[in-house]
């Protein structure tokens, strides 16, 4: 991915826990994530913590940017992020690889999947679905091998997508891992068997991720 930097690119890094976008903030710049994981999420005033989109390598941040370009959440590096930088005045740039309405598309029913994951899944299917769409997102990009790739997630992350406490989360994740259906190597995700993940996913043959 990073050999499809073009020479007049505007590549910029961030740091864990550095802002790509802060609340309430108006924004210049979409960011072409090239290597790193991000994170937006809302905070509540007791200090509970809703992550609402996960950016992964190959992601655009944000491309509801394109739509509204005031930030009503921040978004924060989870680890390092090597990016490239476009100007929002020129969305016509965004068009490689892939235009700005298939990317905005892609979130909102990537979106639409969350919701129904938190309003109607178990735990169990909620994290078997979020660990899938992780793979599949990153396997599209070049960065899963065979049939593992980076997770660098920690369970409290796990948790506050998933709607679930963090306790939750451990137990569950035990539960899958003494079962088979997932394997955890020093932040590496392997998963055995795609088709037993989707069936605990609860999800139809004609679902995407």
């Amino acid at each position: 991915m990073l050999s499809q930097i073009a020479a007049n690119d505007d590549l910029v890094c961030f740091h864990p826990h550095q802002s790509l976008a802060r609340d309430n903030e108006r924004l210049e710049n979409l960011y072409d994530i090239l290597e790193g994981w991000a994170c937006r999420h809302r905070m509540l005033s007791d200090g509970r913590r809703q992550i609402t989109a996960l950016y992964l390598p190959g992601d655009l941040c944000d491309p509801l940017w394109s739509l509204s370009p005031h930030c009503h959440d921040p978004v924060v590096a989870l680890t390092n992020i090597r990016a490239v930088r476009r100007s929002l005045s020129d969305v016509h740039g965004l068009e490689r690889p892939k235009g700005i309405a298939s990317r905005l598309a892609e979130s909102l029913e990537r979106q639409s999947n969350w919701i129904v994951n938190l309003g109607c899944k178990t735990a169990v299917e909620r994290l078997a679905h979020l660990l899938l769409e992780l793979f599949e997102r990153m396997r599209r990009a070049g960065f899963a091998y065979g049939q593992q790739c980076a997770l660098p997630l920690t369970q409290a992350d796990i948790a506050d997508t998933t709607g679930l406490t963090a306790v939750h989360v451990n137990r569950t994740l035990q539960t899958m891992r003494a079962s088979g259906v997932l394997e955890f190597h020093s932040k590496w995700l392997r998963i055995p068997d795609l088709g037993r993940l989707r069936d605990l996913a609860a999800l139809g043959p004609q679902d995407h991720l």
